[in-house]
């Protein structure tokens, strides 16, 4: 509790808040008192300050006075002691203390009497000087000396600026710095003819002659790079930024070496956990350096180590096992399971378009995720476009998404694989009579605006009505039906309107 009481006393001391210090202090005497009967001699000196900051000459007398009958030979008590009773020796000095704490401003108003300027430097612990710059104390009066005739003070001739003298050290530095700069042009101008053993000299020249410039290094581990030498090249890189960082060099320079060195790792790496490391150096350079090419070496690496990431991963054995299980599942109507070993299939061998698209994209009808068992669907056409169990499954699943004019063109581009399966006529004969019924307005209301919306969310219905000929054209429909029989006989634009006929935008009658 002590402690605390003294914390706070000096917490408030240092803020000039005195009366509240010098109350703390009193509570931390009491305190200290209390657990050690002999007091405390720190404690009296802390408020014989605090009471000497407030002015009050006499309680800083008996403060100092106390801590003296616990320690009697503690200077700094003795000093204060002194220091106490002088200042209440002048009760005047109190009067301006006062006054300069409650009116800071007030200061200059004493600072024209030397005897002042004693006190409140004494009181204030600070030099000050009067107004008549210092000048000494007035002496008693003396004979008064005849009068000396006036002369005119001479301005002091001002002292010559101190010549700033190259040392030898400076000369020879900057000697050598202009010989490496040389070293570094004729290094450049080899690196051209692409001369490296020749641009390796040059710039390890320029590098003895002056390890103060980076520059030597990364452009040696570019060299390297050049070359082939790609742990060379690293070595180089790593020395650069050590140098560079105990030289404070520009964080470009820095990030220069470590792109440098991400792309010698880069081309080194065997594995995926080879690119880690480049990948991580070239996100290091971004950090000290935000520069374009870094970025695509960073993008590149990551591509890379993906697609090796695959190639590692493939294995066709293991794919044909898990598409096994995913069947096996698939026929106990399991298929959020069967998802789960058809994909795993996948990422085993994904260029076999029966386990990449097919299977799953029937697990996925069965759960009613439409999007995702298209997406499998056209995956499968996309790697083997003469797959034709692809095309009948994203047949099926656009027509039950009741994308009938999607279907039907689905199922078309199938049959020029398999001309007569049968199975292909019967679900194209499906999608004419659904566009068939639209059209003759056999459907509800609802149903038909409800296919009306979902036709205005594909992008190639959109592209159509918003083409400015289209407009023309279906405008011409309406009001010019001459013109629009001329329109029909253009296959590309007969097509378009299929198109929308076949959306349920359009209705042919």
């Amino acid at each position: 509790m002590a402690d605390e009481a003294k914390a706070k006393g000096n917490a408030a001391f240092s803020t000039g808040r005195f009366e509240e210090a010098a109350a703390h202090f009193t509570d931390a005497i009491a305190l200290a008192h209390f657990l050690q009967p002999i007091g405390s001699a720190k404690g009296y000196s802390h408020l014989g300050a605090a009471c000497l900051g407030l002015g009050d000459a006499t309680d800083t007398v008996a403060a100092y006075e106390k801590g003296l009958a616990v320690d009697p030979s503690n200077k700094v008590l003795k000093d204060g002691l002194a220091q106490a009773r002088r200042l209440q020796a002048l009760p005047s000095g109190l009067h301006a203390l006062r006054d300069v704490q409650l009116n800071p401003s007030r200061l200059n108003n004493y600072l024209s009497d030397p005897r002042m300027v004693q006190v409140l430097s004494l009181i204030l612990n600070i030099r000050l000087q009067n107004q008549n710059h210092g000048a000494p104390e007035p002496q008693p009066p003396q004979s008064t000396p005849p009068p000396q005739p006036e002369t005119k003070a001479r301005d002091p001739e001002p002292e010559p600026e101190p010549m700033e003298v190259e040392t030898e050290e400076e000369k020879e530095r900057k000697e050598r710095k202009a010989a490496a700069q040389k070293e570094k042009e004729a290094g450049n101008a080899a690196y051209k003819k692409k001369d490296f053993e020749t641009v390796t000299q040059q710039y390890t020249k320029a590098m003895e002659l002056d390890d103060e410039d980076i520059s030597y290094l990364t452009n040696r581990a570019a060299v390297y790079l050049e070359m082939g030498k790609y742990d060379e090249c690293i070595k180089n890189c790593d020395k650069a930024v050590e140098r560079g960082r105990e030289l404070h060099a520009d964080f470009k320079m820095i990030s220069r070496a470590l792109t440098r060195k991400g792309t010698a790792l880069a081309k080194l790496a065997k594995s995926s956990k080879d690119y880690d490391i480049a990948i991580e150096t070239f996100q290091k350079a971004l950090t000290e350096h935000r520069n374009p090419d870094t970025l695509k070496k960073l993008n590149d690496a990551e591509r890379a180590k993906k697609e090796l990431e695959q190639q590692e991963y493939y294995d066709p054995k293991i794919a044909d096992e898990e598409r096994e299980k995913g069947n096996e599942f698939f026929k106990q109507q399991k298929y959020p399971e069967a998802v789960k070993h058809y994909t795993e299939a996948l990422r085993r061998n994904p260029k076999d378009p029966r386990v990449n698209s097919f299977n799953r994209a029937a697990c996925y009808t069965k759960l009613g995720a439409m999007p995702e068992g298209l997406k499998d669907a056209e995956k499968c056409i996309e790697l083997d476009p003469t797959f034709s169990k692809g095309y009948t499954r994203k047949g099926a699943i656009q027509f039950f998404m009741k994308e009938y004019d999607k279907a039907l063109e689905t199922y078309q581009a199938d049959l020029k694989h398999d001309a007569n399966n049968q199975e292909l006529l019967d679900d194209v004969r499906r999608c004419v009579q659904q566009i068939n019924k639209a059209n003759r307005g056999e459907l509800s209301q609802e149903k038909l605006q409800e296919r009306q919306n979902k036709a205005m969310q594909d992008p190639e219905i959109q592209n159509i009505l918003t083409d400015p000929i289209m407009r023309q054209v279906l405008t011409d429909f309406q009001e010019n039906p001459k013109a629009a029989q001329e329109h029909l006989k253009n296959p590309g634009v007969m097509q378009k309107i299929q198109k929308l006929v076949n959306a349920g935008i359009v209705q042919m009658k």
